[in-house]
C-alpha cells in the first residue's frame, strides 16, 4: 500500500490541534527529506515518518512504557491499522527514548537526530531577527550551552542524536538549518 503525504497530512490534522506541534511536525519533515536526498532514499517515506513522528502527542501526551501506553505506542497502533510501512512505524517507536526500540535504520537514527534539534532551532529562530537567516553552526553550539535558553529541550538527546549519524556536529546543525530555512514559509519565519 503507497501512502501519499496528504493522507500523513490529514491523518496529522485530524489529532494535532495545536499550530505549535504542526510547525515542528513540518520542520521535522523538511529535516527528513533533506537527510534522505542526501542519503539517496525515498524522500516521500522519510518526509511522512517526520510529519507523523508526534501526532499522537496531544491526544496522549503520558506514555506508560512497561504498558505500551501513550505516545508513540498509540500512534504506532493507528499507524499499523492504516497500514503505514513498518519503516516508519519503527522509526517513530525509536525516536522516543523510552520505547525501548533501538534505532538499527538510518531513517530511525535520522528522526531521532533531528526531532529535538528542530524544536531547539525554532526556539532560536523565535528569538532572532533574522529568524534561520545567517544562523551558523556556531551559533547554534553557543546557544546549547545556555541552559536556561529552551531549557525543555533535551540536549542530551541531541548530542546523541548527532553521534548515532556519525557525522560532525557542525554538518548536522547545517543540514537541519537549511531543510528548515527551505520551509521558512510553512513554519512561519
Amino acid at each position: 500500500m503507497t501512502i501519499t503525504r496528504d493522507e500523513a497530512w490529514r491523518l496529522l490534522t485530524e489529532y494535532v490541534a495545536s499550530e505549535g506541534l504542526h510547525k515542528h511536525s513540518l520542520a521535522v519533515e523538511a529535516a527528513m527529506r533533506a537527510y534522505a536526498r542526501k542519503y539517496g532514499e525515498d524522500e516521500e517515506l522519510w518526509g511522512i515518518a517526520g510529519l507523523l513522528h508526534d501526532f499522537d502527542y496531544e491526544k496522549y501526551p503520558h506514555p506508560d512504557p512497561a504498558a505500551k501506553t501513550g505516545h508513540p505506542f498509540e500512534g504506532v497502533r493507528v499507524l499499523r491499522e492504516r497500514g503505514y510501512p513498518e519503516e516508519i512505524i519503527q522509526a517513530i517507536l525509536g525516536h522516543a527514548v523510552y520505547s525501548g526500540v533501538p534505532r538499527h535504520t538510518t531513517i530511525a537514527k535520522c528522526l531521532f537526530a533531528v526531532d529535538e534539534l528542530c524544536g531547539f532551532l525554532t526556539a532560536i529562530a523565535y528569538v532572532r531577527p533574522e529568524h534561520l537567516n545567517g544562523l551558523t553552526p556556531e551559533k547554534v553550539e553557543e546557544y546549547l550551552k545556555k541552559k536556561r535558553f529552551a531549557e525543555k529541550v533535551n540536549r542530551e538527546e541531541i548530542r546523541e542524536g548527532m553521534a548515532g549519524l556519525g557525522i560532525p556536529a557542525e554538518e548536522h546543525i547545517r543540514t537541519v538549518i537549511e531543510a528548515m530555512q527551505g520551509a521558512a514559509g510553512t513554519l512561519g519565519f
